[in-house]
């Protein structure tokens, strides 16, 4: 029993230990994202979420719809999983100072916070997210997300999110956007 707690501990200790990236971090493009820009009009993306330990659980496509109006950004993202369920959340985003944000979303618990540095964008929330279980059954589930972006191209984001639940980090999802013209 002794034994089996070691393990489950030393397992905890190293996922909580996954490198992960920083602002403090060197710049390594001199693009410069604008978020506001980048998501005004349709976007199309295509993820994977995977735990901690690399399994790859589920696959999805999602498309974005943004509207900027000089004040707001309002993202309607449409997700369409693997499995034949889709999603749906809706962003009110405000820019609050120079490469500042402030957004809202349903299931959002209080505010999602973000910076633009350079060529990335920093994205933090706790979200009550529909989790599907191995049954066929959907829990609430409490997610902290860590979201990063960084832009590649003018028409191309990567997107890494890091996810815990109680504390922990349990995985992960990876997001290629593009700009449909």
């Amino acid at each position: 029993m002794h034994r089996l707690l070691f393990i489950c501990l030393g397992l905890a200790l190293t996922a909580a230990c996954v490198g992960k990236p920083s602002l403090n971090d060197p710049l390594i493009s001199d693009r410069t994202l604008h978020i506001e820009q980048f998501f005004d009009g349709k976007i199309v993306g295509q993820g994977q979420y995977q735990t901690v330990l690399g399994t790859v659980r589920r696959s999805f496509n999602v498309t974005m719809q943004g509207d900027w109006d000089g004040t707001r950004l309002r993202l309607v993202e449409d997700f369409a999983f693997e499995d034949g369920t889709t999603d749906q959340r809706v962003w009110t985003l405000v820019k609050t100072g120079q490469g500042r944000w402030r957004g809202t979303a349903p299931n959002v618990i209080g505010d999602a916070i973000g910076i633009e540095d350079g060529n990335r964008f920093n994205w933090r929330y706790t979200i009550d997210l529909p989790v599907p279980d191995a049954d066929g059954t959907t829990k609430i589930q409490r997610v902290v997300f860590d979201d990063w972006m960084w832009l590649l191209a003018d028409d191309r984001i990567f997107n890494r999110a890091y996810m815990k639940r109680l504390g922990f980090g349990f995985g992960d999802v990876s997001i290629s956007f593009e700009r449909v013209r």
